[in-house]
């Protein structure tokens, strides 16, 4: 089984950028897709971003696209989320996971006890 561990959040002003790493122990990602969810307080975690097992194909959620790209890197042990013009609604508790390649927590088996993103205005 995957053991995730997020790293890399913070607190960044308006219009700053972030890099969240998801590292991967016990196994690596090699056959899985990964995802980046998000929970802000009091609304319910949504999904952010998807990357497939071999990194072609990534999918993003209409509030991030084109200021968040997802990647992993070639031993499949990591996946980013580089953020980039990050906004106050970006705030959140940002949580990794790995499972199949979709949209749908449903999917996805193994997660990471999240990192926080605070963006101020």
């Amino acid at each position: 089984q995957v053991q995730l561990a997020e790293s890399g959040g913070g607190l960044v002003q308006a219009g700053g950028s972030l890099r969240l790493s998801c590292a991967a122990s016990g196994r690596t990602f090699s056959s899985y897709g990964v995802g980046w969810f998000r929970q802000a307080p009091g609304k319910e975690r949504e999904f952010v971003a998807t990357i497939n097992w071999n990194g072609a194909s990534t999918y993003y959620s209409d509030s991030v696209k084109g200021r968040f790209t997802i990647s992993r890197n070639n031993a499949n042990t990591a996946v980013y989320l580089q953020m980039n013009n990050l906004k106050p609604e970006d705030t959140a508790v940002y949580y990794c996971a790995s499972g199949r390649f979709s949209i749908s927590q449903e999917d996805y088996y193994n997660w990471g006890q999240g990192t926080q993103v605070t963006v101020s205005s």
